[in-house]
Parts: C-alpha cells; structure tokens; sequence
C-alpha cells in the first residue's frame, strides 16, 4: 500500500463531500439557462459562492469560478498589467520573484515577449526571502512605472509565507496592484482577502480537498482588469464559460471545511513535520532544510542534500512505497534543476539535491511511521550513486 506525502501536488478528495457531489453529478441543468433546471445549478453556483466568500473572508461578488490556480493567475497577471498599460502606457514594469511557480512566472516572461512589460526580479536571500527594504527603496524611484506586483502567499517547493499584508501596505502607497498566488496557503495557513489588501488572490480546489478542476480568483470590488477571456460573459465577464454546479458544490464544501479547522489543522501537521525535519537531520546531519528558520507553512518539509540526486532518492523511497516529489508537479518530467533553488542562489547541481516531502488532512502517524521506516535506505542508495555528470 502506497503512503502519500505529496500533497502539495494534490491533495485527497475529503469524505464529506463526495456523496454531494456525486449527487450533483447526476442533474442536469446550465447554471445560465432560464428554465427550472438551470436556475435550481444556479442556486446550487450562488450558494456555493456565498459559502466561498466566508471561507475567504470576502464579499460575494468578489469570488470569481476558474479551473484552478493556473488559471486565475494569468486572468490575475495578465489583466492587471493590460488594464495598467491602457491608462497609462509608461506603467509597464511588473515587480516578481524568480521563485513564484511557473504558473506566475511564464505569464510574465509572454507579457515582456507580447505585451512590452519589463519584468523587475526582486532580489531573494539564501532562504528565498523578499527584501521589503529593497522594495520601498525601489517603488519610492520606479512607482510610478509599476504596474502590479505579483508574490506567492506560501512557496509551493520550499514553504517559505511571505508577509503578504506587510507587501500590500508598502504597494498601496504608490497605488500599485498586488496580485497574490495563494493556492498554496489557502485552507493551510489563516488567510483573509478582507485584511490581506490584495487586488487579486488565486486558490486551486485540488490543494485542500476539492476535486481537480476547479478554482476561484478572488477580484476586489475595486480592482480593474482587462478581459482576457471572451465568451459568454460569465462571472463579471471575468471568465467566461459555462459554469459546473458540481464542481461549485465541492469547491464551496472543501473551502469551508478547511477554512474551519486551519488552527487545529496546522497544530496537527506541525507535530507531524517535526518528526520527520528531526529524524532526517539526526540520519543526515549535513542536509540542508531550505527555508532555515524562516516562518512557513510545516506541511511542506522541503530539504537538499549535498552530493545526492534528489531523483534518486524520490525513485528509492516510491519502489518502497512512499510517494514524495522533488518540488512542483507541474514540472514532473522534465530534466531540469529547481529554478526556486537556483533562484535561491543554489548552484544547479545543489538544486538537483532536493526533496520536497508534503503533509495534508489525510497525513496519518503510520505514514510518518512509514516515512521514517525506508528513508535511511533510499538516502543511502542514492548517496552511493551520486549526482549525474550533466
């Protein structure tokens, strides 16, 4: 039997909402049709959303459907900065950090290759963190040719919470947007999108317990975003498309779920994540955990290991039944070294030595048990072989 500790990538559907949503599975009904079927999807979508909103301490209206935080970060990104440069055509630049997920970065990188945006890369520490000093020191010259900043709430690879509501105070002086990609936070660490001063924030159902598939990105009333997404219309004309009332329904249910117990959750996962920082520290007393003493969500327990394929271990630790990830899945198979790390300051082949090992709601003694059972073989294996030569 499998133990999963990679929830980051995703995260187990939750009990209580599977009956439901089955149930919903199986009505027909567009939310967006008049007729009594579709207006009892469309309670089922208005309902959901008002559940959506207390789980993220917003308004209603605020609450936007997506497919997930992919999605919602390019509506995010890319209307933010196509409605700054149609009001003011010198206010281009786009302040981000090389370690946001690619989700964050590559629309970026398209808007400076499509759409004249000039990328300004905050500089990191060694543990991935954001110099607010830096920041004001370069708003008070650049402000007025800011567009938005755009910065994850919890790094997805190493943990690392950046103090989002510090960040929003500093931007709201130079009345500059602030985009924040929470998919990894939301349901993980207290969050209020009331108290955050954020424009714009993303979460993906699949990290809390919702299915795949399904999102929100939360728009503040007084944000203002180019469409990018043409069609029928729906969800302010934010994003258009046909909207699921199943998969509404379980966003709506998990999000609730997760938002009440985020306290004793974190206490639990915490508990949990120290028997494994300990016992991989005491094992191999020279592996470097990323975020040092940095604040971060404990759920995402993320290490290097000198001399050693994180691959290699990751390939050990499966063929003995646990499931960990090297850091983010959208990136699975595909031969390269963490751009996070490298972002960190890492040399590439540091980077190649990581570890990134996930708790979730379904995380379970027995599976740190598990853990802690075949780590030391896979570590040595993996030591014994080495780094690759390219």
């Amino acid at each position: 039997m499998t133990v999963y500790l990679d929830h980051a990538s995703t995260t187990a559907l939750r009990p209580e909402l599977v009956a439901g949503y089955l149930s919903q599975l199986q009505k027909l009904g567009n939310p967006s049709s008049i007729h009594g079927a579709g207006q009892k999807a469309r309670q089922i979508v208005e309902d959901a959303r008002d559940q959506l909103a207390k789980a993220f301490d917003c308004h209603r209206s605020e609450v936007i459907f997506t497919s997930g935080g992919t999605e919602g970060i390019n509506i995010a990104i890319k209307g933010l900065y196509l409605n700054a440069i149609a009001n003011d055509p010198l206010r281009n630049i786009i302040i981000t950090a090389a370690s946001e997920h690619h989700a964050g970065v590559d629309p970026v990188e398209h808007l400076e290759q499509e759409a004249g945006a000039i990328a300004v890369w905050a500089p990191l520490d060694q543990f991935g963190v954001i110099d607010l000093n830096w920041l004001e020191d370069y708003l008070e010259a650049n402000g007025q040719k800011v567009a938005l900043i755009s910065l994850m709430w919890v790094n997805n690879e190493t943990g690392l919470i950046t103090p989002i509501p510090d960040l929003t105070k500093l931007a709201k002086r130079f009345g500059i947007p602030v985009h924040c990609d929470a998919v990894a936070a939301f349901g993980h660490i207290p969050i209020s999108f009331k108290e955050s001063g954020l424009s714009t924030m993303a979460v993906s159902g699949h990290k809390f317990g919702a299915p795949v598939g399904v999102g929100a990105l939360v728009v503040a009333r007084d944000a203002k975003l180019a469409i990018t997404s043409h069609g029928g219309g729906q969800e302010r004309g934010i994003r258009s498309g046909t909207l699921s009332a199943a998969l509404a329904y379980a966003l709506s249910t998990a999000a609730a779920l997760a938002a009440a117990e985020v306290d004793s959750e974190r206490q639990r996962i915490a508990a949990l994540a120290k028997r494994i920082i300990n016992f991989v520290q005491q094992a191999v007393p020279d592996a470097i955990f990323s975020r040092g003493e940095q604040p971060g969500y404990e759920g995402i327990i993320h290490f290097t290991f000198p001399g050693c394929s994180g691959d290699s271990i990751l390939y050990l630790l499966d063929s003995a039944g646990v499931s960990v990830s090297t850091g983010s899945a959208c990136r699975a198979g595909v031969a390269e070294a963490s751009h996070v790390l490298i972002a960190m300051g890492r040399t590439e082949q540091q980077a190649r030595g990581s570890l990134r090992i996930s708790l979730g709601h379904s995380t379970t003694e027995a599976d740190v048990d598990a853990f802690i059972d075949v780590f030391p073989a896979a570590y040595t294996g993996a030591k014994k072989a080495g780094l690759p030569s390219s």
